[in-house]
């Protein structure tokens, strides 16, 4: 592909260059769990300071995953037209402001706005990220690097719950979206210097909006791009759901501190972690939809264990061994769910058909996470009906919508 004069086009990466482009990315995609994880365990305290209930400060949750879902669907598209480093920046510095703001809300109803914006915000760097790879890798090769930015970015879930929780010690949870706000402009240096744009004019997207919608309804009227998307989503929103009720159910229910909340959560994006690095090498010698099948079965097998734990009332010694499996798998299935959608797909396609991976992820995550807290911060039911059900949709939708699909790799 040729470059423009005013452009310099990201090629094939040596180790070090990969490396490099992995550190930048995968910062870049750790804004969904730093703009989650890191305010989780203050979430009780949040609701006592601003004098909510749970379900409406789960709303601050909501509110933020559905920015990041509506907001990768304008980023994608305007990727695909503009190139990627332009949009992305914008992006980052909005979600540095955005975060500043969300630090001196007055009340749990602007938060909850300050929260869209944020989210919104923050998604041009997610989506574009995963164009990017596209960009410049397909198929396993994709599905490698995509584990590879998951030792990246899983640095933020591991880090971000431990760092809310000992800074809640020393401030209160408005200190924590000013350290957010801090790490944001840090995310636009290191995107500024160290990212160039890997989407020559020649490759570009010219049709405007209609073309657009024209790739987004051809995207969705593809069974096996769905069925991925879908299967990613579903599982992912799991996780979210997790993400929405254990603070409550870990310090409310079980009695556990903000710190000890906080190293629980670690070590359950540590499992995420392995797991990413595992398929990543396992890449090549496993075929991708394999090792996708068994990070939807160990997903579904943490859900009915953990609905069992609660129903039985087996307390912490039966919910996290569920929990575990449950966020571990998603080391499993996001890398090799979002390399087999992507697969095969032109690069002026890429930032349309990861926005609509990102859109299943963060609506369906939306939605549920404040139905975790129906019944109140005291029952952990509605938490394991929630992600059992999620694991079990995944499984089926995977089961169903791709079957026949016989991808190389």
């Amino acid at each position: 592909m040729a470059a423009t004069a005013n452009e310099t086009i990201e090629v094939t990466p040596a180790h070090a260059g990969r490396l490099r482009l992995a550190l930048v990315l995968g910062a870049l995609s750790a804004i969904g769990p730093l703009s989650i994880d890191m305010y989780l365990p203050a979430l009780p305290k949040l609701t006592h300071d601003l004098s909510a209930g749970a379900s409406l400060v789960q709303l601050t949750l909501t509110a933020c995953l559905v920015g990041l879902a509506v907001g990768q669907v304008v980023a994608g598209p305007v990727s695909d037209t503009w190139g990627r480093r332009r949009p992305l920046l914008v992006g980052v510095v909005l979600y540095t402001v955005a975060s500043l703001l969300c630090a001196v809300a007055p009340s749990v109803p602007m938060l909850i706005a300050l929260r869209l914006v944020q989210g919104a915000a923050g998604a041009a760097a997610i989506v574009i990220a995963r164009a990017i790879v596209r960009d410049l890798y397909d198929g396993p090769e994709a599905a490698r690097f995509f584990s590879l930015l998951m030792l990246v970015n899983g640095v933020a879930p591991i880090a971000a719950p431990v760092i809310g929780g000992q800074l809640l010690r020393l401030t209160s949870w408005r200190g924590v979206f000013v350290l957010i706000a801090v790490l944001g402009a840090l995310m636009v240096a290191a995107a500024g210097t160290g990212l160039r744009e890997t989407l020559p004019s020649g490759a570009r997207h010219t049709g405007g909006l209609g073309s657009a919608l024209r790739t987004f309804a051809g995207l969705c009227a593809d069974r096996v791009f769905v069925g991925y998307a879908l299967s990613g989503g579903l599982a992912f929103a799991a996780m979210f759901a997790y993400i929405s009720g254990s603070p409550f159910v870990v310090q409310d229910i079980y009695g556990l501190s903000p710190q000890a909340y906080s190293l629980i959560f670690a070590v359950n994006a540590l499992g995420i972690v392995a797991a990413g690095q595992v398929s990543g090498r396992l890449v090549g010698r496993v075929p991708l939809r394999t090792l996708l099948t068994a990070g939807l079965c160990v997903s579904l097998a943490g859900g009915v264990a953990l609905a069992v734990a609660i129903g039985t009332g087996l307390g912490l010694p039966g919910v996290l061994p569920a929990l575990f499996l449950v966020v571990s798998a998603i080391g499993l299935i996001t890398p090799n769910a979002t390399a087999l959608a992507l697969t095969g797909r032109p690069p002026a396609m890429a930032g349309s058909a990861s926005a609509l991976l990102g859109l299943a992820q963060f609506v369906i995550g939306g939605v549920a996470a404040p139905l975790v807290g129906v019944a109140g911060s005291h029952t952990a039911v509605p938490m394991g009906v929630v992600i059992a059900a999620l694991t079990a949709a995944a499984l089926l939708a995977y089961l169903v919508l791709t079957r026949g699909h016989r991808p190389i790799g």
